[in-house]
């Protein structure tokens, strides 16, 4: 019997090593207490603004497109590049722009103790530099900023790197409508599909953003944050 022949790759776009380490950043399994957050879903299900899986999947679509893609993501893309060039000043300025419109508590919080456990993180492998890793812990980062630097470690295309960030989120808000609404598993992989059909869209917007165009602006969400923040009931930090 003859041998088939060996398969060969046929994408070199990303070397197997990059994409390995994205994957590893957006899996929910990374320590960095993703779990714990609803961004503001649980809120928007004591309300009921969010009563079943179509309602669930509109609410985090639109979530995708006009808070996630118009300002965490555009955050990343920069702050990426600029971490592969070692522009400190560049990513305290992002930084500090994550950190200065946050529009509640919870929100600030949430970012500020993500960014504290990935650079943890960050500190027991060696996918960044010491010198990154200082840098970084001077910052104090906000979420975007941690995870652009265990990105740009990874050498992967900018585009690739925040689709990683997008689904991570995406799969983590996915199973906060599962708890939180509540529905099946079978629902909640519907609504993570339809997030992830929206994906590419929302990156390639977040990367054609100027600086004056980027936004953090959700006015009901905000207000819906600062309820959450005396709601009775909660599985959620946020």
């Amino acid at each position: 019997m003859r041998a088939s022949p060996r398969l060969q790759p046929t994408d070199k776009a990303m070397p197997a090593p990059s994409l390995l380490q994205l994957m590893w950043l957006a899996s929910p399994a990374l320590p960095v207490g993703g779990f714990s957050y609803s961004d503001g879903l649980e809120a928007a299900v004591e309300s009921a603004r969010v009563t079943n899986e179509d309602t669930a999947a509109d609410w985090l679509v639109d979530q995708l497109h006009l808070t996630l893609s118009r300002g965490d993501l555009a955050v990343v893309a920069r702050a990426v590049a600029a971490w592969r060039r070692d522009d400190l000043p560049r990513l305290r300025e992002l930084n500090d722009w994550v950190l200065q419109t946050r529009e509640s508590s919870e929100f600030r919080l949430q970012t500020e103790q993500m960014g504290r456990s990935l650079l943890l993180w960050l500190q027991n492998h060696n996918t960044a530099s010491a010198a990154q890793l200082e840098a970084c812990g001077q910052l104090r980062p906000s979420y975007p900023i941690a995870f652009a630097l265990a990105a740009s470690a990874t050498q992967a295309p900018v585009r690739d790197c925040l689709m990683a960030f997008a689904f991570g989120w995406a799969e983590n808000m996915a199973q906060s409508a599962i708890k939180s609404v509540p529905l099946g598993q079978s629902a909640g992989q519907r609504i993570l599909a339809r997030l992830t059909a929206d994906i590419p869209a929302a990156v390639d917007h977040a990367m054609d953003l100027m600086d004056s165009e980027r936004q953090a602006f959700s006015p009901m969400l905000a207000i819906l944050s600062a309820q959450h923040e005396t709601q009775y009931s909660r599985l959620f930090r946020s």
